[in-house]
C-alpha cells in the first residue's frame, strides 16, 4: 500500500496564524510537529517514507521539503495550482501509474486532520488495502457523537463483510435538525475525506465518469514523457474541472463501500475545533501562556503575552505579532470573511 497525502490548502479559517505563505498543515497546531509532519508520522508504522507521497501546490513545494527532509524529491508531486480534489488525484495517479503495479493500493488522507486511535486506524487501513484490491472504492466513515452541521454525512447501507457497508448515498452539510435524525438513525457517518483504492480502479473510475479529466492526465502524462517531469502542465492543469472527487466520482460510481471508524478523529476545521481537542481547566478555559480568568468560562486563548480574562464566555482569542483575531466560538467559521476582506481593501501582508 502507498499514501497520496494532500496538502495545498490554504488554510484560511486558521487566520491569523495560517497565511498564503504558511498554511494550516505547515503549522504546529496539534502538537510539537506540523500536521503535514504527524500526518507522516501516523503512517510510518505500516507504510515506509518510500512508498508515501506528498501533493501540493507548486508555491508549497519548498515548505514540504523543509518539513519532511527526509522524503525523497520524487515524492513530491507538484500541482501548478489548486484544483480541488478530483484534479489532484486524477494527477497524481497518472505520476504514480509508472512506478507501481496497478493493482497496488491507494490510500488517500488530508495533510491536516488529528487521529488520536492510531492503533485502530492502523486496523482499518489495512481492511481497507484488501478491499480496495477487489477493485472496490473506500471510504472511511467517522462515528458521529453529535450532530455536528458542519460535515457531509454518508449513509451506509448492508454489511458485505466484517466492517466494510455498502454506501447508499453522500449527503451534504445538513441542518440541525437532518443532522440529529442522522444520529439517531445509526446508518450516518461523518465523511472524512479519506478513501483507498487501486491505482487501476480510480484511473477506470475517472476514465468511466470524469472522462474529460482522464483525457487531460493522459495528455499531462506524453508531455512528462517527452519533456520530463519538470515540463510546464499548467495550460492543461487549467483545463480541470474544480470539483472534489466525491461528487465528481464517489457519488456516481456503484463499487463504492464505507468502513466506519472510531479514531479519535478531527479536522480541525477552526478555532472552536481545536478549543474542542485541546486541554482545559474545569471552566473549560485554555492558554498556552500564563493567564487568569475570572468569572469567564470555555474560552481559548493563544498568546505570548499573560492574559487577563474577566467576565467572558466562549470566545477564541488568537495573538500574532502583527494581527489580534477575537470571535465567539460558534461564529469561527466566518474568519473566511476576514480573508475577503484583506483580499479586497489590505493590508495585503495580513493575508
Amino acid at each position: 500500500m502507498i499514501a497520496l497525502i494532500m496538502a495545498g490548502g490554504s488554510g484560511t479559517r486558521f487566520w491569523p496564524q495560517s497565511r498564503q505563505n504558511l498554511p494550516k498543515q505547515f503549522l504546529k497546531i496539534a502538537g510539537e510537529r506540523s500536521m503535514i509532519q504527524l500526518t507522516v508520522d501516523r503512517l510510518l508504522p505500516i507504510i515506509p517514507l518510500a512508498d508515501i507521497y506528498i501533493v501540493t501546490a507548486a508555491n508549497q513545494v519548498e515548505l514540504v521539503k523543509e518539513h519532511l527532509p527526509a522524503l525523497p524529491g520524487e515524492n513530491i508531486i507538484s500541482e501548478p495550482f489548486g484544483m480541488n480534489t478530483a484534479p489532484c488525484i486524477a494527477l497524481s495517479a497518472e505520476y504514480l501509474a509508472p512506478r507501481y503495479p496497478e493493482t497496488t493500493a491507494m490510500l488517500i488522507l488530508p495533510a491536516d486532520h488529528v487521529i488520536r486511535d492510531t492503533a485502530t486506524f492502523h486496523q482499518s487501513l489495512l481492511k481497507a488495502k484488501q478491499a480496495a484490491i477487489e477493485s472496490k472504492l473506500i471510504t472511511f466513515g467517522i462515528v458521529p457523537d453529535y450532530p455536528a452541521t458542519g460535515y457531509g454525512y454518508i449513509e451506509a447501507g448492508k454489511q458485505i463483510a466484517d466492517g466494510i457497508r455498502e454506501v447508499t448515498r453522500f449527503k451534504e452539510k445538513p441542518d440541525f435538525k437532518t443532522a440529529k435524525s442522522f444520529l439517531e438513525s445509526g446508518n450516518f457517518f461523518w465523511n472524512s475525506g479519506m478513501f483507498c483504492w487501486t491505482i487501476s480502479t480510480i484511473r477506470a473510475a475517472f476514465a468511466a465518469w470524469l472522462p474529460e479529466v482522464s483525457t487531460l492526465c493522459g495528455w499531462i502524462s506524453e508531455l512528462w514523457q517527452k519533456s520530463g517531469y519538470d515540463a510546464d502542465i499548467s495550460e492543461l492543469y487549467r483545463q480541470m474541472p474544480r470539483i472534489p472527487i466525491d461528487i465528481g466520482i464517489m457519488e456516481k460510481a456503484d463499487a463504492r463501500y464505507v468502513i466506519p471508524v472510531d479514531i479519535g478523529w478531527s479536522d480541525v476545521g477552526s478555532w472552536k475545533a481545536l478549543a474542542d481537542i485541546s486541554p482545559s481547566t474545569e471552566n473549560g478555559n485554555h492558554s498556552l501562556s500564563p493567564a487568569y480568568f475570572r468569572d469567564a468560562s470555555n474560552n481559548y486563548i493563544q498568546s505570548s503575552k499573560y492574559t487577563a480574562v474577566i467576565g467572558i464566555n466562549d470566545l477564541c482569542v488568537i495573538e500574532t505579532p502583527d494581527a489580534l483575531l477575537i470571535v465567539p466560538k460558534d461564529r469561527s467559521e466566518e474568519v473566511k470573511y476576514i480573508i475577503d476582506h484583506l483580499k479586497q481593501d489590505g493590508p495585503q501582508n495580513l493575508l
